[in-house]
């Protein structure tokens, strides 16, 4: 791009994890199924799509949303999320963050709606301004009981799961799951994902660590480790889902059973589950909030106007 671009965004956070939707029209992806959108996207990924989610426009954890016509029957959009990694299959924080964005634009009212996603079509439900509830993809356990060997935290017991993302689960954390131990958690949670890669689940993108509960009322804590190297500052709509499917396959928790995930900031998301065959359509319920409206300004003269990629 040789000409000065601007694109306006609208910020939120849910439970603490930031959102960036880009407002409808700023950037075409074409006509076409999701699939095709997707690859139009990372064909332009890093000059166009990642700057809007790195520093110094966006901050860590940042987690953008494209938004357009449907290309699925019934739905409301087509809805990609992506952060500085790359496209994500589905974001359940950012679903809703994207409906509570909706809600502030007027463009739509409370009530159940439908999107279209990577993983597939998802319901939303706007509760009132602030409160979502999401209906997320079927989700299921892929291999029980892994066995690792991580370096510096000897053997380290989980399971792969999928939630709309693909998630190693691992119930007893090696590391206390507190919030003034971010730095210990990151390093153990990067050394589980290199080592369920060389144990061979190369589809595996994010690493969820659990604790106990610090808050009233929550089940469980957890540390999220997301592909962009970033920790999830909310518990995570998809590795919540990944969870109640863990659950429910080991008969710890039973249909319509409400059980509240706590983030590493204390944030939760209540969530519970129907049966779908041999998976779970699991259901997430939390809070987001409006902090921004902001046009982005990428001039060709910016030395950091693709971003800073921080390896």
């Amino acid at each position: 791009m040789s000409a000065v671009a601007r694109v306006r965004v609208i910020d939120s956070h849910t439970e603490g994890e930031p959102t960036r939707v880009i407002q409808l029209g700023e950037i075409e992806l074409g006509p076409g199924p999701i699939a095709s959108r997707v690859e139009r996207m990372k064909q332009v990924f890093e000059q166009v799509f990642r700057p809007l989610v790195l520093e110094p426009r966006a901050g860590p954890a940042f987690v953008g949303v494209w938004f357009g016509t449907p290309s699925e029957p019934g739905c409301l959009h087509d809805v990609i999320f992506f952060n500085s990694a790359g496209p994500l299959g589905m974001c359940g924080h950012g679903t809703m963050g994207f409906m509570v964005t909706l809600r502030h634009l007027n463009m739509e009212s409370q009530g159940r709606h439908r999107l279209n996603t990577i993983a597939g079509p998802v319901s939303a439900e706007l509760i009132d301004d602030t409160r979502v509830r999401v209906e997320n993809v079927p989700s299921y356990v892929i291999q029980e009981r892994v066995m690792l060997s991580v370096m510096g935290y000897g053997e380290v017991q989980g399971q792969v799961a999928y939630g709309g993302n693909t998630f190693f689960l691992v119930e007893r954390s090696p590391v206390p799951v507190w919030s003034d131990n971010l730095e210990d958690l990151f390093k153990c949670s990067r050394g589980i994902l290199q080592a369920v890669h060389r144990a061979g689940f190369g589809d595996v993108d994010h690493v969820e660590l659990f604790g106990p509960p610090t808050v009233e009322g929550a089940d469980s804590k957890s540390y999220v480790l997301c592909p962009d190297g970033t920790y999830d500052r909310s518990p995570c709509g998809t590795g919540t889902s990944a969870k109640l499917a863990c659950l429910a396959a080991a008969g710890k928790l039973a249909p319509g059973v409400i059980w509240t995930q706590e983030s590493i900031l204390g944030t939760t998301f209540r969530a519970s589950y129907e049966r779908k065959g041999d998976r779970i359509l699991p259901t997430i319920e939390g809070t987001a909030h409006v902090t921004a409206e902001t046009q982005l300004i990428f001039s060709p003269s910016d030395p950091l106007r693709e971003g800073i990629v921080l390896e």
